[in-house]
Parts: structure tokens; sequence; C-alpha cells
């Protein structure tokens, strides 16, 4: 099997893995509340990535890890695993899984705006357009297609799903070296989100043993959401000798999420939703296409 062929099978896999992970989301929150899900599936990811270390036969490069990054590290662990997954998965326990998933894949289009002030970035007003029309596409899912009404069903939990795009976007652009191996770098963080998870736990008063079903949802969450499929997707754009024809296979996850979705828990697809997502990736794909005519000029 040629590499491009192995990029190809690594990132399907992990498209399919991310399309899992709402349902896997949703059912696990009948059984654990938000920060106890995420403290389990941390606690599987860390064993997961360690495990993947040591297959690799990398764990020394744990104890070679500079000192100097250190305390970055732990800035990112605070960003995620600990806030993004405690905001996601209140969003998730508020909104339907259709609704949180599709605002949370904008994110894309919010590290564009982040970039900006961050990476001292520039974006030209044709690319902006990208940006809007991708947020109207937010609003369409969030309104349930009744933008001009601008009623939410539920208006907390559509703030905690853009909230997340903000954190995550934070979290990648803060984590933009990468002189250090990925894995060890990603394990680290989550070994280091750990202590903070635990003190959520703590000042939520919720130190549990949870449910058969909880904990096997955390950890379905903890390795394919988190662990495992993360070191997929990068071992596809390492093998790829066009990074663009395996990141372009991500467009795809959205609309079989919403696929699992339906299959899984039953619920039922909403056209504002799919009109929402063709929305969030054709203001993406406008907005790269005219960053890239941009560089080009």
């Amino acid at each position: 099997m040629s590499n491009q062929n192995k990029a190809y099978l690594c990132a399907i896999t992990a498209i399919f893995f991310w399309s899992t992970v709402a349902s896997a989301f949703k059912l696990s929150l009948e059984h654990l509340a938000p920060i106890q899900l995420v403290f389990y599936a941390t606690l599987f990811s860390i064993v997961a990535l360690f495990s993947i270390l040591a297959f690799q036969r990398k764990l020394s490069l744990i104890r070679q890890y500079p000192k100097r990054d250190i305390y970055k590290l732990i800035l990112l662990a605070v960003l995620n695993p600990c806030l993004y997954y405690i905001v996601l998965f209140e969003a998730y326990d508020r909104l339907p899984a259709q609704e949180a998933m599709a605002i949370n894949y904008s994110w894309v289009i919010m590290m564009v705006l982040l970039s900006i002030p961050i990476l001292r970035q520039s974006i030209g007003i044709k690319a902006l357009l990208g940006v809007v029309v991708s947020y109207v596409g937010v609003l369409v899912i969030a309104t349930k297609g009744d933008i001009l009404e601008l009623e939410f069903s539920d208006t907390l939990g559509v703030f905690l799903a853009l909230s997340t795009t903000v954190i995550w976007a934070l979290f990648w652009l803060f984590n933009t070296k990468k002189s250090n191996d990925i894995v060890v770098s990603l394990f680290l963080i989550f070994l280091f989100s750990l202590p903070f998870t635990v003190l959520s736990l703590w000042i939520g008063s919720i130190f549990e043993w949870p449910p058969l079903e909880g904990l096997i949802g955390a950890v379905y969450v903890g390795l394919f959401e988190m662990g495992i499929t993360f070191v997929l997707w990068q071992s596809a754009l390492s093998l790829s000798s066009v990074v663009a024809r395996v990141t372009s296979l991500a467009f795809i996850t959205p609309f079989l999420s919403l696929v699992v979705l339906y299959v899984v828990l039953g619920e039922q697809i909403l056209p504002s939703t799919v009109m929402g997502i063709i929305f969030i990736i054709s203001g993406l794909l406008i907005q790269k296409y005219f960053s890239r005519r941009e560089e080009m000029n």
C-alpha cells in the first residue's frame, strides 16, 4: 500500500470516529454530569496516549521535553481538555446534538478571526465575506431557520457552543510551535489538565463512581475523540504527499455526524441544520479561496 493510500485510510478512520462522537457525547451525558465525563474521558485519553508513545518507543522524549515549554503546556491544558470539554459537554447537555455539533464546527472560522490579533495576520474584504457566510449558517442552525425572529431554543446552550469555538481556536493558535513531538506534547497537556479537572469535580461536589453505561461512554470519548483519533489524523497529514487531499475529507464529518445521530439517537435532522452546515462550509471555502488569491498577489 502506498503512503498516500495509507494517508487516506488513516484520515477516513479518523473522520469516521469523529462523526460518531456527537452521539457518544449525548448518550454519555444521560449517565454522567459534563465535568464527570471530562474527568473520566481525560483519564482514558492519557492511558491511550501513553500506550501509543510506548508502542512508538518515544517514552524517553517525555523526560527530554524542554522545561521552558512546560509552563506553556500547563496554560494549554487549562484551555483544552479542561475548559473546552466542560463547556462543550454543557452545550451538548442543553442543545440537540445536531445543533451543538454544527455550531461547534464553526471553530475554523473563529480561528481565522482570532489569528488577526494573535498572529498579526490580515484578512481581506473578500475573504471576510466567507466569515460572514459561515456565521449566517450558525444563525440558521441556532434559530432553526427563523433568522429574522432571532429566537433560540436555549440561548445559554447556543452561547456555550459558540464559546467552544473561541476556546478551541485559542488552544491551537497558542500551540502553533511544532518543534516538539506532537503526541508527547498532547500527552503532557492531557496529563497537566488532570489536576484542574479534579479541582472542578471538587468544586461541583460530584465525586461519584459512574454507572457502567457512563464509564463505557467515557472510554469511547477518551479513545476516539481525544486520543487515538488525533494520532490517526496526524499520521494522515504526515503520510500524504499533498496535505489538501486529506484535509478536504474533513468536510464530510458534519454530514456523516448527522447520519449517525439519526441512526443511533433517532434525532430528527432539521433542514435548517443541513442548510446551516452548508453555509458554514461554503463560507470556509470562500475564505480559503480569497485568502490564497491575496497571498499569490
